[in-house]
């Protein structure tokens, strides 16, 4: 085991904290102690706990795929709404050949000869002559 001129040890009853370490002041340099250079990696290298390249491009990818749902959501969205313009249109149509089939039936059924045709089709028969009656 190495020791190292300044090193203490740590505490155990003080706590970690998520902050940066704490840095000291090197010692005074004296003739007895060489000076020691100090290490220049971070505490978070020096524990090998390193950002991972592989949890940064799942995350990527991840965000990717969201937006690609996404995406696709809104042109479902876009294509139904333009089906159901389509299907609207069409029985806006069909709607107005109804009316213009059901204005032409009545302008045909309404005049005088039909009407005297549906009768007789019904055993109807025409009104002899009008019969006139004195009055007393």
């Amino acid at each position: 085991m190495a020791v190292y001129a300044g090193a203490t040890r740590r505490a155990s009853v003080e706590p970690r904290s998520s902050v940066a370490p704490r840095t000291r002041r090197p010692a005074a340099v004296t003739a007895e102690e060489p000076a020691v250079r100090r290490r220049t990696r971070t505490t978070t290298v020096r524990a090998g706990r390193r950002t991972s390249r592989v949890g940064i491009v799942l995350g990527g990818i991840a965000i990717a795929f969201v937006l690609g749902l996404f995406s696709l959501a809104q042109t479902v969205r876009v294509s139904a709404t333009s089906f159901d313009i389509d299907q609207l249109i069409y029985e806006r149509d069909r709607m107005s050949a109804d009316e213009q089939q059901l204005r032409s039936d009545l302008s045909r059924l309404g005049s005088e000869p039909a009407i005297r045709k549906e009768a007789f089709d019904l055993g109807l028969s025409q009104l002899g002559d009008a019969l006139v009656v004195p009055a007393r």
